[in-house]
């Protein structure tokens, strides 16, 4: 999967960026904040550091588009801006180890959109409306929790305590409202985000489910954290379903969008 198909993408939407400098984040940001989400925050580094306002980064996974399918290889790349609030996520699937099916998936303005084709020509998906602005609004906030902590550190965000391991963050825009729960190690180290903010597209219709992005440890790539795997669960009633199962490579922040 190309970087240029995502640039492409991205520039087409024409966003703003204001490139004038921002001052660091300090230690009186983080004091209204619950003690565990202080841990977290220095953890990942974010005291210290002007609040991103954006970021790039790749995927390299093993992806599963239904329960009883095998994992297909799969490459994307992915950008994410803070204000507005968008996001931009671009796939290639090797179906049967040969039929290259792309993937799209879109925030912006409160809208949320999915399209999948074969050969970038034959449409196979198409998924828009309510289930799935909220989705990907709840998927933006995970992406940060992830990758960016730093930029959720707005009015827009609020962070409410929960336990000494645990505390939520609820982000609106746009009309929209989303939960995360982020649990985190006595070193303040992201073990889990989950939320029931999202929902599974099943041949039924659209089911409302818990998801959590688990992370199996930590490691510094280019003077980033990035989780040493990257997961992506369903918990359903019958059963949990992890169809995303890699790595993220290449993290850049602030990369302005055009």
């Amino acid at each position: 999967m190309s970087v240029r198909r995502l640039d492409r993408a991205v520039r087409a939407l024409a966003l703003p960026w204001d490139p004038a400098e921002r001052p660091a984040v300090t230690a009186a940001d983080l004091a209204g904040l619950p003690g565990p989400a202080q841990r977290y925050l220095r953890a990942m580094g974010v005291p210290g550091r002007p609040r991103p306002r954006s970021f790039r980064v790749r995927l390299r996974a093993r992806f599963r588009l239904r329960r009883t399918g095998g994992p297909l290889p799969c490459a994307a790349w992915q950008y994410n801006l803070a204000d507005p609030v968008v996001r931009v996520f671009v796939m290639r699937l090797r179906v049967a180890g040969v039929v290259p099916m792309l993937g799209t998936d879109t925030y912006l303005g409160g809208h949320g959109r999915m399209r999948g084709t074969l050969l970038g020509l034959v449409p196979v998906a198409e998924g828009r409306g309510p289930e799935f602005d909220l989705g990907e609004l709840a998927t933006w906030v995970d992406d940060a929790c992830l990758l960016a902590p730093g930029m959720l550190l707005t009015p827009a965000a609020t962070w409410s305590p929960v336990d000494d391991s645990s505390f939520d963050v609820t982000v609106a825009d746009s009309g929209l409202t989303v939960t995360v729960r982020l649990t985190v190690d006595e070193l303040g180290r992201l073990l889990d985000v989950s939320t029931t903010d999202r929902y599974l597209a099943l041949p039924s219709g659209p089911v409302r489910a818990r998801w959590t992005t688990p992370v199996d440890g930590w490691e510094c790539v280019g003077g980033h954290l990035l989780p040493a795997r990257a997961r992506a669960v369903w918990h359903l009633d019958d059963g949990d379903f992890c169809y995303v199962d890699g790595r993220f490579e290449d993290l850049r922040l602030e990369v302005p969008p055009r």
